[in-house]
């Protein structure tokens, strides 16, 4: 009788995660085919849930639009630019605030803690007055530079540094190492999951940044992909295939990422929450 019971709620449990599977799944999929529609065919109703003709026709106009090349290729090099760069400063701050001791540590933490409540679109005014300032404007310079120095990459990889062993780091500075020597060889080394979600996070920040982006940049050739896609809305006309087209574009790569790199995410996430 147990037995039995156990069998029906495994048999419910996965039916009810194949349905949360398949709602999760549907809004892509739509994307994916509505891709290959006309604006029309997109509209018409019952809907057509099947591959449609339009495909090459949407890429060519997308192309002549908004030059989808060009835009994929800047997106793709402030990504991954930015990625590494904030990853990495982003553990050399968890590193010094998990392992240092020094006078006011705590206080400069909750303070780099408080601008994560500091709503974004507050910081937009000053931000772009600075950017002026510097003579950045319209400069990926401009793009990058604000948010390198990341609250919640810094808060991440602190609570991870806190699990590396202490003694770890005496043991390599006692046998003559660096102290840069030591993060970058014993420290960084044991972080590769804490550093692959990171770099997940990061990644698809700045991929899908639009705000800052569209406020700095006013050359159509250096927009990124989300504010390349916001060009195509017009007042009187909108190409929703050609949209469609731009949106599938723009998710592949995340899927990509996060796909190879889903244990090291999900493993990184939960070393996170861990009370030092």
């Amino acid at each position: 009788m147990i037995e039995r019971k156990n069998l029906i709620a495994r048999i419910l449990l996965f039916a009810g995660l194949i349905a949360g599977a398949f709602l999760s799944l549907a809004p892509f999929y739509w994307m994916f085919i509505a891709a290959t529609h006309s604006t029309g065919e997109i509209f018409a109703l019952p809907p057509n849930l099947l591959p449609g003709k339009h495909l090459l026709s949407n890429l060519a106009n997308l192309q002549a639009e908004v030059g989808l090349a060009r835009v994929v290729f800047n997106s793709t090099i402030l990504a991954v630019v930015y990625t590494i760069v904030t990853v990495f400063l982003s553990a050399m701050a968890g590193y010094a605030f998990a392992k240092f001791q020094f006078r006011g540590r705590d206080a400069i933490f909750f303070g780099v803690l408080i601008t994560i409540m500091v709503p974004y679109q507050a910081t937009l005014i000053p931000l772009f007055s600075t950017m002026a300032k510097l003579g950045w404007i319209n400069t990926y310079k401009a793009v990058l530079t604000p948010n390198l120095a990341n609250a919640f990459g810094i808060f991440l990889m602190r609570q991870n540094m806190q699990a590396v062993p202490t003694e770890m780091i005496e043991a390599g500075r006692i046998d003559g190492c660096s102290e840069f020597g030591t993060f970058m060889r014993i420290v960084l080394p044991s972080m590769r999951p804490a550093l692959a979600a990171l770099a997940i996070y990061m990644f698809m920040f700045q991929w899908n940044n639009f705000m800052w982006p569209l406020v700095v940049l006013n050359d159509p050739k250096m927009y990124t992909i989300p504010v390349a896609l916001s060009s195509l809305i017009g007042l009187s006309r909108i190409d929703y295939g050609q949209l469609m087209l731009g949106a599938s574009v723009s998710t592949l790569p995340i899927m990509a990422v996060f796909l190879i790199l889903q244990r090291q995410f999900i493993s990184g996430i939960l070393s996170g929450s861990v009370k030092g």
